[in-house]
């Protein structure tokens, strides 16, 4: 069963996918007021989505465990690892489609906005947590160094949440629910909203499961490696 859905991810993601892609651009209407630029909404909300809660969530909860000495397990590490390289991707991708969104809108590519600022500061968070991976060569000392970098740029998640309720800010407010958890999007424009959502998580599955297994392969043929040096150091001392 287990092998049935690591084969199946991969398609489901392409299928969710190709059919957020036909929905949002062939299917829904056009916005009443930002017209077709409203499609964006069928992507860059999912890509937040992954970027900030999904990816990151994972790579918190996977540094906590490798934290806590009864899961400590270099598993946890590798899933922290895929899940922060999907993060900065997505986050990348988030500040990108927001920057396209936000020049027809706002007249700019970029504003010191609370909710951009704290989003691009995390990005950079996320490449210090990769370079940080890099620049120790001992696995479980880099492990612990990454986990407990991982959870202390966690903090920054409720800031670039709550931003837009905190701060005057150009970002609009929550694009599905208003404060009193009213709907805001209706129809096939809620249900396209909908798979964007299924489809991202899915193709999140997909990039973390193929980065965990390279990982994988990676530190199996270090292991190779290293127990090959020892045996050719102890064939060279017993001759």
């Amino acid at each position: 069963m287990k092998l049935l859905i690591r084969r199946a991810l991969g398609p489901l993601a392409l299928a969710s996918s190709v059919a957020t892609f036909v929905m949002g651009y062939f299917i829904t209407p056009p916005d009443k007021v930002q017209g077709d630029l409203a499609r964006l909404v069928y992507i860059h909300p999912a890509e937040a989505w992954v970027a900030l809660y999904l990816s990151f969530g994972t790579a918190t909860i996977a540094s906590a465990l490798y934290l806590w000495p009864r899961t400590r397990s270099m598993v946890a590490d590798r899933v922290a690892e895929a899940a922060v390289e999907v993060a900065t991707l997505f986050i990348g991708l988030t500040l990108l489609t927001g920057s396209i969104w936000g020049r027809p809108t706002w007249g700019v590519w970029w504003v010191w906005d609370a909710r951009l600022t704290s989003t691009a500061v995390l990005g950079v968070l996320m490449l210090g947590y990769l370079a940080l991976r890099r620049a120790n060569d001992d696995p479980q000392v880099r492990a612990k160094r990454s986990a407990v970098f991982a959870i202390l740029t966690a903090v920054n998640i409720p800031i670039i949440h709550f931003s837009v309720m905190w701060w005057k800010t150009l970002h609009q407010g929550a694009t599905v629910f208003t404060e009193n958890r009213d709907l805001k999007i209706h129809g096939s424009m809620a249900w396209t909203l909908l798979l964007s959502f299924l489809a991202f998580s899915l193709n999140f599955a997909w990039m973390v499961r193929a980065r965990y297994r390279i990982a994988d392969r990676e530190a199996g043929q270090r292991d190779s490696d290293l127990d090959a040096a020892l045996v050719a150091r102890r064939t060279e001392t017993a001759s």
